[in-house]
């Protein structure tokens, strides 16, 4: 650092440190580690979610190991540009309820670092219905009829 600006090298390691926490993600991790990579006051959203606060954003990673069984997530590609980063991602995991067969959701993750090189903020970008719903009994019929509509 210099006189107390970071650098895009600084901001690699934070980058580095983020990446670690999600392919590592438990379900302790997330209630224990989760302080020491987003700010107190965090902004995240996703497909279901829209919250603010550390407070708000720990409950939704919790969550996650109570929805889905064996849920983990492979990085498979990062971008750095100054204190913003873009994470694409691969989330693998069992559904409880439905298919028996190893799912996966691919999507993104966009980031800016505070200062401290804590995430700040977090957009995540995947396509809910073709990712999720179309996976699920009785909602995936419904979603592929809706996809012909759609393309007519």
């Amino acid at each position: 650092m210099n006189d107390g600006i970071k650098t895009e090298l600084s901001y690699a390691a934070d980058m580095q440190r983020v990446v670690h926490f999600f392919e590592t993600l438990t379900v302790k991790s997330a209630q224990e580690q989760l302080e020491h990579v987003y700010a107190p006051d965090a902004y995240f959203k996703d497909p279901f979610n829209e919250v603010r606060g550390l407070a708000n954003i720990k409950p939704l990673f919790v969550h996650m190991f109570t929805q889905v069984e064996n849920p983990r997530f492979v990085v498979t590609s990062t971008v750095l540009q100054g204190d913003s980063a873009f994470m694409t991602w691969e989330f693998l995991f069992h559904m409880r309820r439905y298919a028996r067969d190893e799912q996966c959701i691919r999507g993104a993750t966009h980031f800016r670092f505070a200062p401290d090189g804590r995430v700040n903020f977090h957009r995540d970008y995947w396509d809910a219905a073709e990712e999720l719903y179309e996976k699920i009994p009785f909602v995936s019929s419904l979603m592929r009829m809706l996809k012909r509509i759609a393309r007519k």
